[in-house]
C-alpha cells in the first residue's frame, strides 16, 4: 500500500485494520490460526495501522494482536482502546463503562501485558463514562503518556462539544467514530472539528457493518450474538427497503471497475485527507480487497454519485438501539 495519512504523530498507511471482527461481535470468531492469517497478511500487504480495544473478546483479541504482532513491533502503529472492558460478575462476564481514572490506569496495565508492549502508540477512551467529567478521564490517559506507557491519546464515540473539552486538557490525536455512506453522524459536526484542531478521524464501520459489501442479502441467517440482531437498521423490517438502495450502488461500482465495499471505501478517502478507515474482516480476500481501495483513483463525478445514492436520507432505521444510543455522545439525526 503507497498511500499513507497522518493519524496524530504517526504515519500509518490509508487504510488500517480494524481488529474486532477476529475475536468479537459478529456471532462465532475465526480459529486464532486464521486470525493470525489475518493480521500478517495485512502487514504484508502494507498495512500499519492496527487497532483493537480491552473489550474485543475481553481481552481475547488483544491477546491474539501481542502474540502476532509482538515481533513486527517496529513496524505498526498499535492502538488500543480503554474505558469499556469486561467485568467478571457471578453469572458471567458483562460489558461495563467505566472512565473512573484508577480503572484506567489498570486497564492500560493489563493491555500492555497483553499486547507485549511498554508502550501504546494510540489509546482511545472507547466510551465517555457520563458519570465522570471528560476531563478526569483525559486528564488520567495524561498522565500515562507523562509516564511513558502512551504515546499519544484519542477518543471515540464523542460529540465536537466533548472532543472540544478533552483537547483543552490534552491534545486529541484521534477520533474515532462510525463513518459511512449509510453513517453519515459525524458530518454533524465531529470532522469539521477534528480538522479544525488537528486531530485525526478514524472511521469504524467504514463498509456498514457488511451493509455495504452487498453480500448480506438477508439478517435472518445471522448468529444469535451478532451484534447487528440489535441494531435497527438491520432489523427483518427495516433491512429489505435498506437493502434496495444497494442495486444502483452495485451497478455504479460495477461501472467503476471495483467492489462495492472499494467504492464505500474510496468514498470515505475522498471526504477529507484527516480521516483514516478501519475495515475489520476476517476473511484474506475481502482484507485484500478492501486494502487495494487505497490505491484506487476514481472520477470525483462516481464518488459524488455514490454520496447521492446511500445517505442518510434515505437509510431506514438508526444505526443503535436506544439503550445503546444512551452510551454515546455522537450528534444524531433528527429522528
Amino acid at each position: 500500500m503507497r498511500h499513507t495519512r497522518q493519524l496524530g504523530p504517526f504515519r500509518v498507511s490509508a487504510i488500517g485494520l480494524g481488529c474486532m471482527n477476529l475475536s468479537h461481535a459478529y456471532g462465532v470468531p475465526p480459529s486464532p490460526e486464521q486470525g493470525a492469517a489475518v493480521l500478517l497478511r495485512a502487514l504484508d500487504l502494507g498495512c500499519t495501522l492496527f487497532d483493537t480495544a480491552a473489550l474485543y473478546g475481553f481481552g481475547a483479541n488483544e491477546t491474539l494482536v501481542g502474540q502476532v504482532l509482538a515481533p513486527h513491533r517496529h513496524r505498526i502503529t498499535l492502538t488500543s482502546k480503554c474505558g469499556m472492558q469486561g467485568v467478571r460478575f457471578d453469572d458471567g462476564v458483562k460489558r461495563v463503562i467505566d472512565g473512573r481514572p484508577d480503572t484506567i490506569k489498570a486497564t492500560c496495565e493489563d493491555s500492555l501485558r497483553r499486547l507485549r508492549t511498554d508502550v501504546i502508540d494510540l489509546y482511545y477512551l472507547h466510551r465517555w463514562d457520563k458519570t465522570v467529567p471528560i476531563e478526569d478521564s483525559v486528564g488520567a490517559l495524561a498522565d500515562l503518556v507523562r509516564e511513558g506507557k502512551v504515546r499519544s491519546i484519542g477518543l471515540s464515540e464523542v460529540s465536537a462539544q466533548t472532543l472540544r473539552r478533552a483537547h483543552a486538557v490534552h491534545p486529541i490525536a484521534a477520533l474515532q467514530t462510525e463513518y459511512s455512506l449509510w453513517t453519515r453522524n459525524p458530518e454533524l459536526g465531529v470532522l469539521d472539528t477534528c480538522r479544525e484542531l488537528g486531530t485525526a478521524f478514524v472511521a469504524f464501520s467504514p463498509v456498514g457493518r457488511g451493509f455495504l459489501t452487498g453480500a448480506l442479502r438477508e439478517v435472518a441467517s445471522l448468529d444469535a450474538k451478532d451484534i447487528r440482531r440489535a441494531m435497527p437498521r438491520f432489523s427483518p423490517t427495516l433491512y429489505p427497503a435498506n437493502l434496495q438502495l444497494m442495486g444502483a450502488f452495485e451497478a455504479l461500482a460495477r461501472d467503476a471497475g471495483c467492489t462495492p465495499a472499494q467504492l464505500s471505501l474510496a468514498w470515505l478517502l475522498a471526504q477529507g485527507e484527516h480521516i483514516v478507515p478501519i475495515p475489520g474482516t476476517t476473511s484474506l480476500a475481502h482484507l485484500e480487497e478492501d486494502l487495494a481501495a487505497a490505491d484506487l483513483v476514481l472520477p470525483e463525478a462516481v464518488l459524488a454519485q455514490a454520496g447521492a445514492l446511500i445517505h442518510a436520507g434515505n437509510v431506514q432505521g438508526a444505526r443503535y438501539n436506544a439503550a445503546t444510543q444512551q452510551e454515546v455522545d455522537t450528534e444524531a439525526f433528527p429522528a
